[in-house]
């Protein structure tokens, strides 16, 4: 009888060899597919956010209006204006022109001159707005009616208003309280 000595060692010994590469190409395949799906994930997330605040963007949400308590039209006599801060800091010059009862007898206008910055003021008597930093000028409706503004055609920006009740209110977007 002949009998291979070493015959059953020699099978171990390729099976042995075998397992260990087995476990590594699970392991790389593992470590692979898991890189690919992070990497896609990532990928997915960026465009994703990407595509949330272009969508923000090109369909901006409409603002809405707050309205803020200014003043009660019976202490606000005509040809009188006062001075409002909104909550942002921005200075407002309101001023009645009328004594219907209505919004239509208030302008607000910023109190900042667009030319360089200072504080106009309500002059009754010469029914204007005066900046006296560079004597510009702007009508009752805060157009430009001397001095460099005028020249640069720069206007006082103009707030909204609202009269509910016997009160004037002054109405900003909800952006503006924060």
């Amino acid at each position: 009888m002949l009998t291979r000595v070493g015959v059953g060692t020699d099978d171990k010994k390729d099976a042995a060899e075998e397992k260990p590469d087995d476990d590594k190409s699970s392991r790389r395949s593992f470590m692979g597919g898991t890189g690919t799906a992070v990497i896609a994930g990532s990928l997915v997330a960026s465009y994703g956010s990407f595509a949330a605040i272009s969508a923000r963007f090109a369909y901006p949400r409409p603002s809405k209006l707050v309205r803020l308590f200014v003043a009660d039209l019976g202490t606000f006599a005509k040809g009188k204006s006062t001075q409002y801060e909104t909550p942002k800091g921005a200075k407002v010059t309101i001023t009645r022109h009328g004594e219907s009862g209505s919004a239509a007898d208030f302008i607000a206008l910023s109190s900042v001159c667009p030319h360089l910055g200072c504080q106009v003021q309500w002059e009754q008597d010469k029914h204007r707005f005066f900046c006296p930093c560079h004597n510009g000028t702007f009508d009752p409706q805060g157009n430009p009616t001397g001095g460099p503004p005028k020249a640069a055609n720069q206007v006082l920006s103009k707030f909204t208003l609202a009269v509910e009740g016997g009160l004037l209110f002054i109405e900003l977007p909800e952006e503006e309280l924060a």
